[in-house]
Formats: C-alpha cells, structure tokens, sequence
C-alpha cells in the first residue's frame, strides 16, 4: 500500500531511541524527509547514522534541542519553520510512590511530556491549514486510560495528551489536517530494558523472568503477555501518518497489546 508520504517533511521528537527512532525509520522508509531530535548532538548523529546505514536512500536530517524548554522549542522551530507530519513522540518516565512525587516532578512532566506537544502543534498547524493537509501524532499510552499507580504523574501526562489531540481534532474539523493519539502498551523500548534490567540485577533474576512476573503481576489483561516491539509501534503511527488514514482523526488508538479491556 503507497501511504503517499514521499516528500512529506516529518518531524519526530525525542527520536533518537525507542518508538521515536523506530517511527522516524518507518516514516523514512516511506520516502518522507524525517528530522529526528534529541537533546545531545551525539545521539541525534548515531541515530542518523543507523537509519542510513538501513536505508541508504533515506532523506534525514537531525536538530539537537531540548523541547521540554520554550528555548529549545524556538531552537528547533528555527531550523526546521514547517512540517507537514508531527509526531509527538517525546516523553519521560519514573515509577515513583505518589506520596513520594515532589511538586517539581509534577511540573516537570507535564513539560516534556504534553507542553512539547502543544507548543510544537501550535506553531506548525497553521501552515497544514493553510495547505489543507496535515498529520499531528501524540504518543500517548495505555497509561492514560489505566492510570498506573507506580507512577500516576505519568499516567496524568498521557491523559492531557488524549484530551489535547481529542481538542485539537475537533478545532480544525473539515480541514483536511488530522490529528490523533497512539496507546503504546509496554514496550521494548531503550528506557523500559535499561528499567527491566537494572530490576532484574537488583532482585538477583534474569531478565526474562522479570519480563514474566511483569505480565503476571502488573499487567495481567495483556493478551501477547510480552513487551510490543517499537516497530510495531512505529507501523501504527506510520500508517496513521499516511493518505489513506485520511478519515481517522479525533481518534485514540491502542496498540497496547490487550492491555486494555475496555471495548471500544
């Protein structure tokens, strides 16, 4: 299927590892010309780098900034004024007991993880209007809709992301621009492995037993009783990105792996 993304401009945030990266290589793959970001110029070159050396024909380029701050918004805006794909894909995480998260904490995801995403839809939907044609992706989780209490200001997080995406949709009905949020159930992305195995270390287990107990005990709807791989992610939010996902907006999809058992 041609999901008519040549030559799109796309950017991905936080893109040089995990769902990011492997989003920013599907995308490319399809011929979009990606930026990737990430805060150091160091990982945004190695994952330039790899996605070279996968396909020798992709159009990518790379912006360093740290979009969590206005100044690292205006940073990346500079180098790169119009896009015509979005993907909000940056975002942190930290179990954490609630009576433990200090009021920075609360602030500081809510940073990175929705206002990066607000700014940076703010200042490139305009010009999607103006074209009548336009993708904004958030990477949002299962975790806003089942609130993990290990870390509810994560899970708060990805709540605003459904609502903004939800809000934002319904601003800019019958534009042509769609825009949508993606349920990534757990996965295998760099910064769950170093999580499972810095927990598999301390508890004297191998990481597949962890992996085990995890389903078991914390996520026992899962129906792949297994970490989803960020490609599989990423082909849900390419397709999402593409022409023919032209009627889906206003939606928030789950590629959560069963994990949530409400129906729809």
């Amino acid at each position: 299927m041609d999901l008519g993304l040549k030559d799109k401009v796309a950017l991905v945030t936080g893109s040089t590892a995990g769902i990011g990266f492997a989003i920013a290589q599907a995308l490319a793959a399809e011929g979009a010309i990606v930026t990737v970001n990430g805060r150091t110029q160091a990982r945004v070159d190695a994952a330039l780098a790899a996605i070279r050396a996968a396909h020798p024909e992709a159009r990518v380029q790379g912006v360093a900034a740290d979009l969590s701050t206005a100044e690292g918004t205006a940073t990346l805006l500079g180098a790169l004024p119009r896009v015509d794909v979005l993907v909000n894909n940056l975002g942190i995480f930290e179990p954490k007991p609630f009576l433990e998260i200090p009021d920075e904490d609360w602030r500081r995801f809510f940073e990175v993880n929705v206002l990066s995403g607000v700014r940076l839809s703010r200042a490139y939907l305009p010009a999607m209007l103006a074209a009548r044609w336009g993708r904004i992706v958030f990477i949002s989780s299962e975790s806003g809709v089942q609130i993990p209490a290990e870390m509810i200001h994560y899970g708060m997080t990805k709540t605003a992301q459904i609502a903004v995406a939800r809000g934002i949709a319904e601003s800019v009905a019958g534009s042509g621009v769609t825009v949508n949020s993606i349920l990534p159930g757990p996965t295998a992305s760099e910064g769950v492995g170093t999580f499972v195995a810095e927990l598999a270390s301390a508890q004297g287990k191998d990481v597949a037993t962890v992996e085990r107990e995890f389903f078991r005990d914390m996520r026992p709807s899962s129906l792949i009783r297994r970490f989803a791989t960020s490609e599989e992610v990423a082909s849900l939010v390419t397709w999402v990105c593409g022409a023919p996902a032209s009627a889906t907006t206003g939606a928030a999809l789950r590629v959560d792996g069963g994990v949530v058992r409400a129906i729809p």
